[in-house]
């Protein structure tokens, strides 16, 4: 008998362009629908629109007028124009749809579908309305338990050949259909109470609260102080609006409490149907229960009209209060993806087939804290698979918004496991050599582990006082400068203020030494670090310096060939955050990939690739004299505060431990001299990464499990290509691990 309607507002602030290809004309589409519904009548309808400001755009720039769509109940952004990269738009305007909420719907398991499309032109002539179809779509659920309030940051990026940022909030609230003087009408004839009249009831008293609750949080916020005394002249059924709240326990949204036992409807019945003694619920009256649903349905439009007028005021403010909120939120909501543990680094590995019978009889004890019969490799596949199976069984049913991109198929995203590598102090040689165990934790013990880490602290910085915080990203073997450009955007997405350099000094020229490559790459990198001190110095002062390197395979090797280049001498001091990509650092020792293999003996021997013979520990026929096992002795990796290994036993091209600098099966029990040069390169590493004992440093480990069904049966899956590729195609593994510890990337 009861009217409501479902009210989805938009509010759009600033379209900024990250890595949009090609300059044009661009608009933004948005449409809202109920889920599992196509019919048009399921679309909201845009019900108001209210421009904060004109776009600070010239008139060069925007072509008419922003626009409703009766025919598709679409909303249109004005066109605008996007000239060069990391351009500005700011849109600052509300949008607001209105739902109707059919009494057929089952509420308790429907939520909402935000749509936004990016519409594009390269062109623009006089009548041409851009009708064309979308350029990309990203789409956005409202879940059911979210559809009573909900006021949240939600950043629309689109896809990876369309990347920008459109800073978005979406606010959502139930109130009373317009139209509720009839119902009132239909209401007194009626004989008996409708239990889910009596549910909207409750539905719109929990609405009422969820805004109050979220209005004293934007009053904190703005510091001002909200005028609601008009809002207690509305309150006059209060004592029988808390009657109605607790009349026999019933609760919204399908969760009914059963003799004091909570039900979740989607398991089970449809909410209505599970109120045990119904009668109870006639201790309200006809005329109480409408009297309720009207005093609710005042307060409700009273409270939506204090928010806008706020929000309007306060735009700003309140889109960074929800995006703090969001930005908190991100590890708790994709820890399912995450799996975390940590674990001791060894003091030292040694070889088991030494002839030394202490040594063995010492590696006996230390197997049996760090055992390696099971190949980590299988490990961490084992694990990644019965995850998968996990979320599988899932029933994601929460409040907050959801992206479609990770949220539509959760079985097709990454599996990423953390290993928090807990540092020790550097060893030294009265040490017993000893190694530690491995040990689950939550994601909790784990933020805070990191959190505990103080690093060298200055003074407080002026106002005129910069830090220049600059990342460099390296590609690898006949790699292109832009490889790693998902990584660079989500990098951009954390601080938007650093300065980014895109290597190009070794584009087509890697095929040659090692040591050419990485001292082309160091003089680009100081040429870059002075034009941007200089620029500082011209405007003001600058403070520190935070130099970060990011390489993707053999791009990794080249950064620390640089870095040990004397050329970089002066900058070491500033080494902030390295995060290697799969990247072979204890070479092609022991791959066990053989048609890989095979392809690394053509290039040598066909090609004479330099940097395969350097890669594989052939350049030489001393093994100690090899390029590889002299970059491994010098000083490279001690110099970043933060190191981070991302792997993924799915990648054929890297040797697995390789990517990890850490043991494998086959050098383990290798007692020739080849076993022990390998030994002495991955001590010669780990040593550079352990912390001085008035120093700290985060270590961490990052498995990537991608979704091999998504590879299909090619080429590059059957040589083991794909999934190394699959670190420059897909960005989500990025998003998981830099949105999960932010302070890393800052």
């Amino acid at each position: 008998m009861l009217e409501t309607v479902q009210e989805i507002a938009v509010y759009l602030h600033r379209f900024h362009n990250l890595d949009l290809f090609k300059q044009g004309w661009y608009r933004i589409k948005i449409k809202v629908r109920w889920e599992d519904s196509e019919n048009i009548n399921s679309f909201g309808i845009p019900a108001r629109v209210v421009q904060y400001e004109a776009p600070d755009l010239d008139q060069s720039s925007i072509y008419g007028a922003w626009k409703i769509d009766d025919t598709e109940n679409s909303f249109s952004t004005q066109t605008f124009r996007i000239k060069y990269a990391r351009q500005d738009v700011h849109l600052c305007m509300m949008i607001s749809f209105d739902l109707s909420r059919s009494r057929s719907m089952d509420l308790t398991t429907n939520g909402v579908i935000l749509k936004f499309e990016l519409i594009y032109a390269s062109t623009l002539e006089d009548g041409d309305d851009l009708d064309a179809s979308p350029a990309a779509i990203h789409e956005f659920r409202i879940p059911p338990k979210a559809l009573l309030g909900l006021h949240s940051y939600c950043p629309v990026h689109f896809d990876a050949l369309h990347a920008v940022l459109v800073d978005v909030s979406v606010h959502v609230s139930l109130r009373r259909a317009a139209s509720y003087s009839s119902a009132s009408k239909r209401f007194r004839g009626v004989t008996s109470l409708d239990v889910k009249d009596i549910m909207l009831v409750r539905a719109l008293l929990t609405s009422r609260d969820l805004l109050l609750e979220e209005l004293h949080k934007m009053n904190k916020a703005i510091g001002e102080a909200i005028d609601t005394s008009d809002f207690v002249s509305k309150m006059n059924n209060a004592d029988l609006i808390n009657f109605a709240a607790q009349a026999n326990g019933f609760a919204i949204d399908g969760e009914v409490l059963e003799q004091g036992k909570p039900q979740n409807g989607l398991e089970g019945g449809n909410g209505a149907q599970d109120i045990p003694n119904a009668e109870n619920l006639h201790s309200l009256s006809q005329s109480e229960l409408l009297n309720c649903f009207h005093s609710l349905g005042d307060q409700l439009h009273y409270l939506w009209k204090i928010f806008l007028k706020i929000h309007r005021e306060n735009k700003t403010e309140i889109l960074g209060l929800l995006h703090n909120t969001w930005a908190k939120d991100r590890k708790a909501e994709w820890s399912i993806w995450m799996i975390y543990s940590k674990v001791e680094m060894p003091h030292h590995y040694i070889n088991s087939g030494s002839d030394d019978s202490s040594r063995r009889a010492m590696h006996k004890r230390v197997s049996s804290l760090w055992k390696l019969p099971d190949e980590p490799l299988e490990t961490a596949i084992s694990c990644a698979e019965l995850h998968r199976r996990s979320i599988a069984q899932m029933r994601i049913n929460g409040r907050s918004i959801q992206d479609m991109q990770i949220f539509g198929d959760p079985l097709r995203i990454p599996v990423v496991l953390v290993e928090r590598v807990m540092n020790v102090p550097r060893r030294s040689t009265s040490e017993i050599p000893l190694l530690g165990h491995v040990g689950l934790v939550d994601s909790h013990s784990l933020t805070n582990g990191l959190g505990s880490h103080t690093f060298r602290k200055k003074s407080a910085p002026k106002s005129n006082v910069r830090v220049l915080k600059i990342v460099v990203f390296v590609h690898g073997f006949q790699g292109h400068h832009l490889d790693l450009r998902l990584v660079r955007n989500q990098w951009l997405l954390i601080d938007p203020k650093v300065e980014f350099l895109m290597s190009e000094a070794n584009e087509d020229k890697t095929n040659g030494d090692f040591k050419e490559m990485g001292h082309r790459l160091a003089q680009e990198v100081i040429s870059f670090v002075k034009s941007k001190m200089d620029r500082v110095t011209r405007y003001g002062k600058l403070g520190d310096i935070k130099l970060s390197f990011v390489g993707h395979s053999m791009g990794n090797l080249i950064i620390r060939t640089a870095i040990a280049d004397k050329m970089m001498q002066p900058y070491l001091r500033h080494l902030h955050t390295y995060v290697s990509v799969s990247g072979p650092h204890l070479g092609y020792l022991y791959s066990s990939n053989s048609l890989f293999n095979s392809g690394m003996w053509f290039l040598k021997k066909l090609k004479n690739t330099q940097c395969i013979h350097q890669l594989s520990c052939t350049d030489d026929p001393d093994l100690q004299k090899t390029f590889l096992y002299k970059l491994c002795k010098k000083k490279t990796l001690e110099h970043f505060r933060n190191v981070i290994l991302i792997s993924s036993p799915q990648d054929g091209y890297v040797p697995y431990h390789s990517a990890r600098i850490e043991s494998c099966q086959a050098a383990s029990h290798d007692t020739s001299k080849k076993g022990k040069m390998f030994l002495e390169m991955l001590n010669a590493c780990l040593d550079q990464i352990r912390a001085n004992p008035s120093e700290h440093r985060v270590f961490m480990r990052c498995d990537v499990n991608f979704d091999a069904s998504a590879h299909g049966k090619n080429l590059n899956s059957f040589i083991g290509r794909a999934a190394h590729i699959e670190f420059l195609d897909s960005d989500i593994f990025a998003m998981f691990i830099m949105w999960s510890f932010p302070d890393l990337f800052r």
